[in-house]
């Protein structure tokens, strides 16, 4: 006997690929129902699906679902965003019909909350599962997979590439208008910290043997549910989610929108959801149908030695939009063969990536799956000299995406007025005694970003690769400042020599060149200290900071 699906938003973008995926299957009676009895109908003509009128918002609500008397009930309608604060009607409708649910949310709180229905649905013997969706059913899927072997998880980062000519409904642009401009947390370092929704904007490539490459896309921080279930489910200690559009014209319009969100003048871009899908759907023509989706772990394998994975997923032929059912219609298909335990809980780990290849496999999809070494900036430039550095600054410089350390730090100030002038281009901080200090070190492909904060005042330099690999000579900018510094590693230190200086990339006279006393050792305590002395030949002492450091992650 065939079990009945009923899938809401079930003539939409996603809620549309998943009915007919299902209804192609004889175990199931797929019900496509909505707010419109009239579109609900015309997607069902010439399939075996049957239409229905249901209306999340009536008070009835709840007993006209239970009068489909469904088997699993699907919430493809969206957007979740606008559900963070209500009681999961949806979800307790389908538990008072005696129905298993599954939904598509790709909002953080909705899906990680989702756990207050737990005792309901062990008690009724069913199965609730929120994100049933491209994150954080799929992509948890494949940081599994890519995590086998590895012993600490540095960094995972999902990233989701549709092709502009992939439809857009309009619960999906109200998510991302929503969003936009306005803060967000990430799990950076072992620790929250707070971005701009679809700011940081960078740039990728996605490519795979056999496929067409996604050249130079660009892509921004949004936020999803992995930001949230990750951290704490995989143990890693960064985590990170990327979204992005295929024009850069569409991409870096929403991010100049979003400017006065970010200024505070607007609360949200969300009212602008239908312009701005009317703008998208007069752009559809243009860019690409082809998208991508990657995964990537990086992190230290059983030796020690950091690596980096990647899952890449590339769409071709407009298929994109079926790839956030796949996951809806493989538990389907689980929870009808009793392979699914009761409770209710964020979809994590509910199937495999094999399974999920093997769904893919009727798309125009490629997959594929890279290992790389991603050795430490320090270790780059020292070569086979890091290894002589004594264990704690070696495990100072171990920055495969971000770490944070504190501690405290004396500050000494040059007083003549040259020497003042050099220490507020460089940025350096006031004088001060036992002063908390907090380094936070972030790769950016081949450098390293140090953000230093002594007490209340930051200061910024950027660190990578001066020569090749192995040469110890490193460029380090700060400001209108760059140095070159041919790095010397010893038994017990590491020394930081000034070999040369560029203001706005001139290259400045000996006589104007800092000169540079630093260095990194260890104390009694096995904590990697810090000594630093900055003077100028003709003005002076700049500054000196010394102090020692601990790890917070």
């Amino acid at each position: 006997m065939s079990k009945c699906v009923l899938i809401l938003g079930g003539y939409g973008v996603f809620g549309g690929k998943l009915a007919k995926a299902l209804s192609a299957d004889p175990r199931f009676e797929v019900i496509v129902a909505g707010r419109s009895f009239s579109k609900a109908s015309a997607f069902c003509t010439g399939t075996p699906c049957r239409p229905a009128q249901l209306d999340t918002h009536t008070n009835d609500f709840a007993d006209r679902l239970a009068a489909e008397a469904p088997f699993i009930v699907v919430d493809a309608s969206g957007p979740f965003q606008r559900r963070c604060d209500d009681r999961y009607p949806i979800a307790r409708a389908a538990l008072a019909a005696g129905a298993h649910y599954l939904d598509l949310s790709d909002d953080g709180d909705f899906t990680a909350n989702i756990s207050i229905l737990n005792d309901q649905a062990r008690e009724k013997a069913l199965t609730v599962l929120s994100g049933v969706s491209s994150v954080p059913a799929l992509s948890s899927a494949a940081v599994t997979r890519l995590n086998s072997g590895i012993e600490q998880i540095d960094h995972i980062e999902s990233v989701i590439l549709p092709g502009n000519r992939a439809p857009r409904g309009l619960s999906v642009i109200r998510a991302i208008a929503g969003q936009a401009g306005r803060p967000m947390r990430i799990w950076q370092a072992g620790q929250w910290k707070e971005v701009t929704g679809w700011g940081d904007i960078t740039t990728l490539t996605l490519s795979l043997p056999g496929a067409p490459t996604l050249r130079r896309r660009w892509a921004s921080l949004i936020g999803a549910p992995d930001l949230q279930l990750f951290p704490a489910h995989f143990n890693a200690r960064s985590v990170s989610f990327r979204a992005g559009l295929d024009l850069k014209l569409m991409h870096g319009g929403l991010s100049l929108l979003s400017q006065p969100v970010r200024w505070k003048w607007l609360p949200s871009l969300a009212p602008l959801a239908r312009p701005l899908k009317w703008v998208a759907d007069r752009l559809e023509p243009f860019g690409s149908s082809t998208g991508g989706m990657r995964v990537s772990v990086t992190g230290l394998n059983a030796r020690r030695e950091p690596i980096a994975r990647d899952w890449t997923l590339i769409v071709e032929g407009g298929d994109g939009p079926a790839i956030p059912a796949i996951p809806a219609e493989i538990l389907c298909r689980k929870i009808a063969s009793g392979e699914i335990a009761p409770g209710a809980r964020p979809c994590l780990d509910e199937f495999t990536l094999d399974e999920a290849e093997h769904a893919l496999g009727r798309l125009r999809v490629t997959t594929g799956q890279t290992e790389r070494p991603a050795p430490f900036l320090f270790t780059t430039i020292l070569g086979d000299q890091f290894k002589r550095l004594p264990p704690p600054i070696q495990q100072l410089h171990a920055v495969s995406h971000a770490r944070r350390w504190t501690g405290r730090a004396s500050i000494v100030r040059g007083t003549s007025l040259l020497s003042r002038l050099a220490g507020a281009i460089a940025g350096f901080p006031p004088a001060g005694n036992d002063v908390p200090v907090t380094v936070s070190m972030t790769r950016n492909g081949e450098a390293e970003t140090w953000q230093r904060t002594f007490g209340t005042h930051t200061f910024r330099s950027q660190l990578s690769a001066a020569s090749p690999p192995g040469s110890g000579r490193m460029r380090e900018r700060f400001g209108l400042l760059s140095f070159t510094i041919a790095l010397g590693a010893r038994d017990t230190q590491l020394a930081y020599p000034v070999t040369s200086a560029r203001m706005l990339g001139v290259p400045l006279p000996g006589f104007l060149r800092p000169r540079s006393s630093t260095r990194e050792t260890v104390d009694a305590k096995g904590r990697p200290c810090f000594d630093v002395r900055i003077d100028l030949p003709l003005g002076g002492h700049i500054a000196t900071y010394t102090g020692w450091l601990e790890p917070d992650d």
